[in-house]
């Protein structure tokens, strides 16, 4: 494997392993999503509420995501970089691909009650089509002057949601920013970071620590409130640095996979030292998905970490990733695959569709929920093929 020279002047290769995790991420997500209107199915699937103190197995699907996400990042920059971007218009590409994520995790985040007296089947149908609108992969075989129309349609039907909304009420809200959005922030500071450490391994070293610190600091009492760091620093990146931090750690896990020798013994040392944080911090802090405590994010990397190993030894060292070929477009299409939900749940609703109850219990639920997650992304496999995936 390339060697990152201090220079930043060396090449990661392109990883199987990191479309892997992220293939077998967004199932799991796929399939978390569907399971909470299940029955009989064991507490430790869910989420964790947000003052108990537990991991539960849906509690660790999100921050993989994120983990995937900073993984990402330096193969992304890197590609542009060597196709001849310059930094400005690699700037303007990471602040591009950041607003659409905020936009697209806004929107999701307000169709969960259907904003404004609009339905929610009809809010999130609207919502689908005009992000598909504005953000389609329209790179191959389309007149100019098409795309800009049908992006001009797209931009008016969000807007036009966003100006209904705030006129009817209830008003479109910002919340957390939802899901894409706190992907969003940590694409950011991850995209951000590795540009400022020069794209080295010890300058993404250096900003993964300090990462592990704010992450550690913001939910600490170490820094007084009144203090201008504790006012500006913390929480000046939205999304909470809990999500930053895991977004790091797999961008530290990419750049480690550069170096040279064989460095599987890298992310056993890593997570030993993640779950031996784990313990420690879980004296100050319970294990919370919704609070983001460092305890959640250190035994969540405690896994993270092994499992690159892992993955990378099967996909790219023995080349076994075509095991993986039948999730692969939710690791290539992974927007689509996410947003592709919001179109089958309303339609359900609509159109009365719904199976034997007794199939909602139980084992029986839990494979309908994963036939569910594996058919989804064949949908998104045909889409992919008639051209049809929002690509940012």
């Amino acid at each position: 494997m390339a060697e990152i020279t201090p220079s930043g002047e060396g090449r990661i290769p392109r990883l199987a392993s990191i479309d892997v995790m992220r293939s077998i991420t967004m199932v799991l997500m796929l399939f978390v999503n569907d399971i909470p209107g299940l029955k009989g199915i064991p507490h430790w699937m869910f989420h964790a509420r947000a003052d108990e103190d537990m991991l539960g197995f849906s509690d660790l699907v999100f921050p993989a995501f994120l983990f995937c996400v900073g993984m990402s990042v330096p193969l992304a920059i890197d590609s542009r970089l060597r196709r001849g971007d310059s930094q400005f218009q690699l700037l303007g590409h990471i602040l591009l691909r950041t607003f659409a994520l905020l936009a697209m995790g806004l929107f999701t985040l307000n169709s969960e009650r259907g904003a404004g007296g609009i339905p929610y089947e009809w809010f999130s149908l609207l919502m689908v089509s005009g992000i598909f609108l504005v953000w389609l992969d329209y790179s191959r075989a389309w007149n100019i002057k098409v795309v800009r129309s049908l992006q001009t349609i797209g931009v008016a039907l969000l807007v036009g949601l966003i100006v209904y909304c705030d006129v009817h009420g209830p008003a479109f809200r910002f919340g957390w920013w939802g899901i894409l959005g706190l992907i969003g922030w940590t694409y950011l500071v991850c995209a951000l970071a590795y540009l400022l450490s020069r794209r080295t391994s010890r300058g993404v070293f250096v900003a993964w620590l300090a990462g592990l610190l704010l992450c550690v600091l913001s939910h600490s009492e170490l820094i007084p409130h009144e203090w201008f760091s504790r006012i500006i620093v913390l929480p000046f990146v939205p999304g909470g640095w809990t999500g930053h931090f895991l977004g790091l750690s797999g961008m530290l896990a990419t750049i480690c996979l550069s170096l040279r020798g064989r460095g599987w013994w890298r992310y056993l040392l890593l997570g030993a030292v993640m779950l031996v944080f784990a313990f420690i911090s879980h004296r100050f802090w319970i294990i919370s998905k919704i609070q983001a405590t460092p305890t959640w994010a250190f035994f969540c990397l405690s896994l993270f970490f092994p499992a690159v190993a892992f993955f990378h030894w099967l996909a790219d060292v023995r080349g076994k990733g075509g095991w993986f070929r039948i999730i692969a477009p939710a690791g290539t299409a992974t927007l689509t695959c996410y947003l592709l939900p919001y179109v089958w749940y309303p339609l359900r609703g609509m159109l009365g569709i719904h199976l034997p109850w007794s199939w909602y219990h139980g084992v029986p639920g839990l494979l309908l929920s994963l036939a569910y997650a594996l058919l989804l992304v064949q949908v998104v496999r045909l889409m992919v093929r008639f051209k049809l995936k929002v690509k940012i």
